[in-house]
């Protein structure tokens, strides 16, 4: 299947993402363009590029040193440089601080999923030298834009079921898209969490998903779902705290007027894409069908509601 580019917002904003002696952070769920978008965003560059990965042996051994001569050596004679899957490297933050205050004229980029926060090495190295932005799934402004909104009219079932992945959107047939979320849902999903935390009841992370995705719109109960996932309430608190870090489901908090009571009233989960939902209750019938439309669409309208606030600084 022949790839085809969709805009992304970044690409358009009149916000200066790439600045000297600032480190761009681009952070988002696997497989939602992220890479694709940086080289986007330099192709027309015209100074000195290095464009590497975390993957590399070679560039993880010289970073992980955090000896100034050596990184130095390897990477000062460039003008911009760009790190994917920046997680991969021990202790990235502070290799980077190195860089930067001693070539304060590079553009420094880097790329990666919830790992970063995850292993939470970007914080306090880099505080008040990082641009952080976040890449979801496409959102309706993106459609909207490239295609028109007659566009997004006819396709809001499928975006409703299959959800918004750029290769999701790329699928040409519901069989296509279902079986990329499967997927999806089966190598990446969970990936980094997998990676990085020693889980003792993985297994119950997707049982704890499943009983997420059938109260899209409920308050939540941490107690009743640790009973019925037989695990500690305090296991609930943080695997749903490393899920949300890894970009799979959104909390919000519950609302009322009175400030003292909304810090203690129960909070509701959300599914960055619709189509993941979907995926974890393996089921992409139409939505005509199907007894949980009303979750798909709150929860539909919840996601480009964050995704709006998100692209275009909405802070309220």
């Amino acid at each position: 299947m022949t790839f085809n580019w969709l805009n992304r917002y970044y690409e358009n904003t009149d916000e200066s993402l790439l600045q000297k002696g600032k480190v761009f952070v681009l952070l988002g769920p696997r497989r939602v363009g992220k890479t694709e978008l940086i080289k986007k965003l330099i192709s027309n560059y015209s100074g000195n590029v290095f464009s590497g990965t975390g993957d590399n042996l070679d560039l993880r051994e010289i970073l992980s040193s955090q000896r100034l001569q050596r990184i130095s050596s390897a990477l000062g004679s460039y003008d911009l440089i760009f790190i994917d899957e920046a997680q991969r490297i021990p202790e990235i933050g502070f290799s980077i601080k190195l860089l930067i205050d001693s070539f304060p004229d590079k553009i420094i980029i880097l790329t990666g999923s919830s790992s970063f926060e995850l292993a939470g090495q970007l914080g306090e190295p880099l505080t008040g030298r990082q641009k952080q932005k976040r890449l979801f799934p496409l959102s309706i402004i993106e459609l909207h834009q490239q295609f028109g909104g007659m566009h997004v009219v006819e396709k809001l079932d499928e975006l409703l079921i299959f959800g918004s992945y750029p290769e999701v959107i790329n699928q040409n047939t519901g069989i296509d898209k279902t079986e990329y979320l499967l997927s999806l849902r089966d190598s990446y999903l969970l990936k980094d969490i997998f990676e990085l935390e020693n889980l003792k009841h993985s297994d119950k992370l997707f049982d704890l998903l499943k009983l997420l995705a059938f109260q899209i719109g409920h308050e939540v109960s941490l107690n009743e779902i640790a009973n019925k996932l037989g695990i500690a309430k305090q296991s609930v608190e943080r695997y749903i705290s490393l899920l949300e870090k890894a970009f799979v489901i959104k909390r919000l908090g519950g609302f009322s007027r009175n400030l003292r009571n909304e810090i203690t009233k129960s909070s509701r989960y959300y599914f960055l894409d619709n189509g993941v939902r979907n995926a974890i209750i393996n089921n992409f019938n139409p939505l005509g069908s199907r007894s949980d439309a009303g979750m798909l669409w709150e929860n539909f309208m919840i996601m480009e509601r964050l995704k709006k606030q998100e692209y275009q600084r909405i802070y309220s």
